[in-house]
């Protein structure tokens, strides 16, 4: 059984997307990218071209380094912005397919200098 899940994305994006769908489509098994034969693109290809893309976005001293070393690490990145941003952990953990417990797990030391608006928001609950 296959199961799907909303998870939103800004209109920029969606507009990104369907452009792709226009031009390319699908495989016909859903897959948006593909080999030319409707295969499956290996690991390797993957490494491959992350590495020229991680070249071409990055300035030379940041390819060096371990930023964005792997494609996981974009969505790591972006549900910890999404929690430093102040996303509720059960939206984030739906939203990126975990469980909440998972979430805080492994998100929790991701968390960077809320206390100042948990600190203000404990006040204003308090004052109401």
């Amino acid at each position: 059984m296959k199961t799907t899940r909303p998870v939103p994305i800004p209109p920029e994006l969606v507009a990104i997307l369907r452009t792709h769908l226009d031009t390319h489509g699908t495989a016909k098994d859903g897959r948006l990218f593909r080999t030319r034969t409707d295969g499956v693109i290996s690991g390797s290809a993957y490494a491959k071209i992350w590495k020229g893309a991680r070249t071409y976005a990055l300035t030379p001293d940041q390819v060096t380094s371990l930023l964005a070393a792997r494609p996981y690490d974009l969505r790591h990145a972006a549900v910890s912005l999404w929690l430093n941003a102040g996303v509720h952990a059960s939206e984030a953990a739906e939203r990126a397919g975990h469980g909440v417990d998972v979430m805080l797990r492994v998100y929790a030391k991701c968390i960077d200098g809320q206390r100042e608006v948990a600190n203000q928001r404990i006040l204003d609950a308090l004052a109401a």
